[in-house]
């Protein structure tokens, strides 16, 4: 398995030594949900409650949802874009909306894409860092605010890890552990003590030791090396896990526990997370039952979903979520609005469901109210 792949996969935060993706498998795309800007990439503007393959093809490797528009890089290395494209979101030098796939560019060293609000950053295999889209709040980190519609080189810097793209800001990992954080900034969710806007990359703190990230509409959360999680920003959901509604603009540990893995946010105010325990974990505003706890009951601190100890990787979308187990099976609950959940319907569920039968799903990502997911 080559460096590039396996940093495709953690980038979506599912490699895992005891179910790393293999290169001998072929990966299928599917998506459902609300299509009505072309962002399920099925050729038309639909919306489907049930999964739907996006074309015939087995080689995409890392997909992210945007707001309303979607990226993949492909197992060759190339980029590949649709949906909504009003800022030169989809990176190809205009702002037609396209609702099938488009390849962006001709290069084949992407490794991974992370999509925001009508904004996208990406991450090449030589650890260059690039950006392009809406840029009002400064979120591409170019030091302006001017749009760009083709991809453009954040910096010079060749030591990218992973980056996470939300609604009007951008938070990344270099390869040196260090965070770096820009954009907006209104709910102290850059994490550097203020509420000051930033249009290029800011280090937060100097710490060398976090792992990964998470962000929601104006909140962030990160899991150290250590396995301790932290969150800064808005508040006014619970949805810090603090057990209060105070806003922060700095780090805050959740609990005292060392044993988180995967914190699965999205654009809005619920957060899911993933302990190395496989148990799985949820916070933050719950009106729709996107929490999983068979209520509409919110939790301003992480309360575990269940008993069960197979849970593998998790995303949230708008009043919904998303999650993985590790037997390959597909589970959502939350809001059926736009059919997000893959159920068939449009019904709402504040408790797992499983979606289909199949036992090959790999990988999982959201926009607002349409889902990305990879099996084999």
């Amino acid at each position: 398995m080559s460096e590039r792949y396996v940093g495709a996969w953690e980038q979506a935060g599912l490699f895992n030594p005891l179910n790393a993706p293999s290169p001998n498998y072929t990966y299928y795309l599917y998506d459902w949900g609300v299509g009505n800007s072309g962002q399920l990439g099925l050729g038309n503007t639909t919306n489907f409650s049930s999964p739907k393959q996006v074309g015939n093809l087995t080689d995409w490797l890392v997909v992210s949802g945007g707001y309303t528009h979607a990226i993949a890089v492909k197992t060759n290395g190339t980029l590949w874009s649709w949906g909504n494209n009003q800022s030169g979101n989809l990176g190809l030098g205009n702002t037609t909306y396209y609702s099938s796939p488009k390849q962006v560019g001709a290069l084949t060293n992407w490794k991974t894409v992370s999509g925001g609000a009508n904004s996208t950053i990406a991450i090449k295999t030589d650890g260059t860092l690039w950006a392009w889209g809406n840029n009002v709040f400064g979120q591409l980190g170019l030091n302006n605010v001017n749009f760009y519609s083709s991809p453009v080189q954040v910096g010079s810097l060749t030591n990218w890890s992973k980056v996470y793209c939300s609604l009007y800001y951008s938070l990344a990992i270099k390869t040196d552990g260090t965070l770096w954080v820009w954009g907006q900034n209104s709910g102290g969710q850059l994490g550097l003590g203020n509420t000051t806007y930033y249009s290029s990359p800011k280090q937060l703190g100097s710490s060398t030791n976090w792992a990964s990230c998470g962000v929601i509409s104006a909140s962030s959360f990160a899991i150290d090396k250590s396995g301790k999680l932290w969150a800064w920003g808005d508040n006014g959901n619970g949805e810090l896990g603090l057990n209060n509604t105070t806003t922060y603009s700095s780090p805050k540990q959740i609990g005292v526990l060392t044993n988180w893995s995967i914190v699965g946010t999205n654009f809005v105010n619920h957060v899911i997370a993933v302990k190395s325990d496989n148990t799985i974990w949820s916070w933050g505003n719950n009106n729709d039952g996107q929490l999983g706890q068979g209520n509409i009951a919110s939790l301003s601190s992480p309360k575990q979903i269940g008993s069960l100890t197979n849970w593998l990787n998790v995303c949230a979308g708008k009043y919904y979520s998303i999650a993985l187990k590790t037997d390959g099976t597909l589970w959502s609950w939350g809001s059926g609005s736009g059919g997000p959940l893959g159920l068939g319907n449009t019904t709402y569920y504040s408790s797992p469901k499983q979606v289909g039968s199949l036992t090959t799903w790999k990988a999982i990502s959201s926009g607002v109210k349409s889902v990305y997911a990879l099996h084999y």
